[in-house]
């Protein structure tokens, strides 16, 4: 059968097709054996399967960006450190190097070699965030990446299907959570060994001695797929930029695009240096977002690997904070790195006018609360522990639709659930609800933010950790929306706290958090006066914000008064 007959292409599109469906049960088994509660609750994952050059052929769906696409480069790293010449059978590959996996120390990225008739034939790479390193924790407050936790190069965690005990005798001894950490390198590798397992079913149902020749179709297929949606751009340069918060100073991230016929070229010069905090991003982690920014918009619809992914190319200047070297610190690099599709979508809007969302919340609000001696005052008899609760504000209003409300964009991770929080740490969590009038007014409303309260269930004092942003800077609405409400953090004995940093919270107060919404799509007077009704009838807006800002006249019995509406905003146009 000819390598470009077309049964040949429908013989490789069903073969691409079962790959993918491979690394995603590799990926749900990372989730059902995962210890912490940011891989098992959240999905702050990513898992892949890659060709012996380090060529990413297949991602699972469930993941985040920021590690699948900054895995898609880590296992290059591996590969210069291992070579296939050199890999057994049972072998298994670790690193959690910021620089060569996924930007932190809290994602550890896990390489395992599949081997069939004594043969490697294929790599499979997973990655998961877990819930402590050692150090000062997962938080901006470090000054160099040696304060920020337990630093592993790329080395073995298994010799031939031995594990490394002498690895995992080190990591138990420097972090919080030993069970924990460990449970997870034991997760990592399981994953990997289903999709090495469901790799070899595949391989010897469709008789298979390699996936070169399969590799080769993937590439070729998705970059040619890719290159065709961006010549069907208006080629040129593009220019945005964004203010948003930083820790002890604002940031400017700024962002030019050039299309052209060999792909998209993004590059942040100009974009403010690096942070003497643990803000910094490493320059895989940048190109991770930014590259997904473009994603978005443009060619969604082709596959992610390395083939589709190479027509887009990211720089950053050396020593901007999106391009940050050894040893600076870079535990919370993604409440800067996750504001960069924004700004890439920014500057694809004049190329893509009417198709290009609000800006939202981007970065995560994810406190890390903790106890223990030393951490949050004399702590006495309380119960000591680490806890990350994933958590999020406002998406942007899309051009044909409202933003999502409390939903992680871009990340994707989901809400960890307040039980499960509740279950593993002694926290109550009071109050989980919208936060009304959040949402930029727009013909399309922005997403709308949440409120959080928290306590300790025993009453004694703990910290957070914040990582948050949109506290200052709020996101920006598009064509002629509003922009979303600021974010706020405070106890309920009046206290305010800022958007970054460790901080404590006082024994018997409650943490507040109130969490921004996105940017609202369109003019607000625009939008239809029923909608504005249903909006203040499920207490997402409030009657006199349907007043002021969208024009809408509510009657006594939750009604629209059309003449009133009508004449208000007459008076305002």
């Amino acid at each position: 059968m000819s390598a470009n007959s077309p049964l040949s292409r429908i013989h490789n599109q069903l073969m691409w097709n079962r790959l993918i469906a491979v690394v995603e049960e590799q990926a749900q088994t990372l989730i059902r054996t995962a210890f912490s509660n940011t891989v098992r609750e959240a999905g702050d994952l990513s898992a892949g399967v890659f060709d012996l050059e380090g060529r990413m052929l297949a991602q699972a769906v469930t993941g985040t960006p920021g590690h699948v696409n900054a895995m898609a480069a880590s296992v290059g790293f591996f590969l210069e450190k291992f070579p296939v010449a050199t890999m057994r059978e049972g072998d298994i590959y670790i690193t959690n190097d910021p620089w060569m996996g996924t930007g932190h120390l809290h994602d550890f990225t896990v390489v395992t070699p599949a081997f069939r008739k004594g043969r490697a034939v294929a790599l499979f790479a997973s990655t998961s965030h877990v819930v402590d390193v050692g150090g000062l924790g997962f938080g901006p407050d470090g000054r160099q990446v040696y304060e920020e936790g337990i630093y592993l190069p790329i080395m073995h965690l298994a010799r031939e299907g031995v594990m490394n005990e002498s690895l995992l005798e080190i990591v138990r001894a420097n972090v919080r959570e030993p069970v924990q950490v460990e449970g997870d390198f034991y997760s990592l590798g399981a994953c990997n060994d289903t999709g090495v397992a469901r790799l070899l079913e595949m391989m010897d149902e469709f008789d298979l001695d390699d996936v070169e020749e399969l590799g080769g179709f993937i590439m070729e297929s998705s970059h040619r797929s890719m290159l065709d949606e961006i010549r069907a751009l208006p080629f040129g340069t593009y220019e945005n930029s964004m203010r948003i918060d930083g820790y002890d100073e604002e940031i400017d991230l700024v962002a030019t695009l050039t299309i052209g016929e060999s792909g998209i070229d993004i590059d942040f010069d100009g974009t403010s240096p690096i942070s003497a905090f643990g803000i910094n991003v490493p320059i895989t982690y940048t190109q991770a977002y930014a590259s997904f920014g473009a994603r978005c918009v443009v060619g969604a619809s082709v596959p992610n690997n390395t083939g589709s992914l190479t027509p887009v190319r990211v720089t950053a200047p050396p020593g901007c904070i999106l391009n940050a070297p050894h040893p600076c610190a870079v535990a919370a690099r993604h409440a800067i790195g996750q504001m960069l599709p924004d700004v890439v979508l920014g500057c694809l809007e004049p190329a893509l006018e009417g198709q290009v969302p609000a800006e939202g919340t981007s970065c995560l609000w994810n406190p890390v609360l903790y106890a223990g001696h030393g951490i949050a005052g004399r702590a006495g008899d309380s119960t000591p522990f680490t806890v990350s609760l994933f958590h999020n504000g406002g998406t942007g209003a899309r051009p044909r639709a409202d933003g999502l409300s409390a939903t992680a964009f871009p990340s994707g991770v989901r809400n960890t659930p307040v039980e499960i929080n509740e279950a593993i740490a002694p926290i109550i969590v009071w109050r989980k609800e919208y936060r009304q009038d959040s949402g930029g007014p727009g013909r399309h409303r922005g997403g709308t933010g949440q409120v959080m309260e928290i306590t300790s269930a025993e009453g004694a004092p703990f910290a957070i950790s914040s990582m948050f942003d949109r506290i200052t800077y709020p996101a920006r609405g598009r064509q002629g929306g509003a922009a979303g409400r600021t974010g706020r953090m405070y106890t309920d004995a009046g206290t305010e706290l800022r958007g970054k940093g460790r901080q404590p919270v006082p024994a018997g107060e409650r943490l507040v958090m109130e969490m921004p919404g996105g940017g609202g799509y369109g003019n607000p007077f625009e939008r239809d006066p029923e909608r504005v009704r249903d909006d203040v009838r499920n207490e997402l807006v409030s009657a006199e914000a349907a007043a002021r800002d969208y024009g809408v006249v509510l009657a006594a019995d939750g009604s629209v008064d059309r003449p009133a509406t009508e004449a208000r905003r007459a008076e305002a146009r």
